[in-house]
């Protein structure tokens, strides 16, 4: 999904939102120490399978999927981050590993960590390593309604 396929999802449900363009950045702390936004505040999705299926985990950038807290969370038998070979062709319009928290638009179920639902918004990437969207949170669930579980280990998700 490019920015511009983003922009048209976000209008066309009446969501208020900020893009915002960067300089180049891979990693999400990168990305949080270029866009003066914090760790904690930006969110990175993750490609995990469970039980062999592709799934997206949201968790604040500051931090790490915990698999075991996420095998837990969801009953599956084996979790695993997918490997960006398993994933890239879900994602025809996207930067790999810039993929927009939006599991719902390409047919994957999303799981956000508890300690997102501490802000008031939500960043992310926007499909590519140039650019961001932040929106408030609650217009994020409403549209992707993701399943809300402790799952990001790290600084920011020991203190929730």
């Amino acid at each position: 999904m490019s920015l511009i396929q983003l922009k048209d999802f976000l209008d066309s449900n009446n969501v208020k939102y900020v893009a915002i363009s960067h300089s180049v950045a891979y990693t999400a702390q990168g990305i949080a120490a270029l866009t003066h936004i914090s760790g904690k505040e930006l969110a990175k999705t993750v490609i995990v399978k469970l039980d062999g299926k592709l799934a997206m985990a949201v968790v604040p950038a500051s931090t790490h999927v915990d698999l075991a807290r996420l095998k837990s969370a969801t009953g599956a038998t084996t979790v695993e981050i997918a490997s960006e070979d398993e994933f890239r062709d879900k994602f025809p319009n996207c930067e790999t590993g810039a993929m927009p928290p939006f599991g719902n638009l390409y047919g994957m179920e999303v799981f956000a960590d508890q300690s997102l639902t501490h802000d008031e918004e939500i960043a992310f990437n926007a499909g590519s390593h140039r650019e961001l969207v932040r929106l408030a949170w609650v217009d994020f669930v409403e549209l992707v309604k993701p399943r809300v579980v402790r799952l990001a280990t790290g600084k920011t998700s020991e203190a929730a």
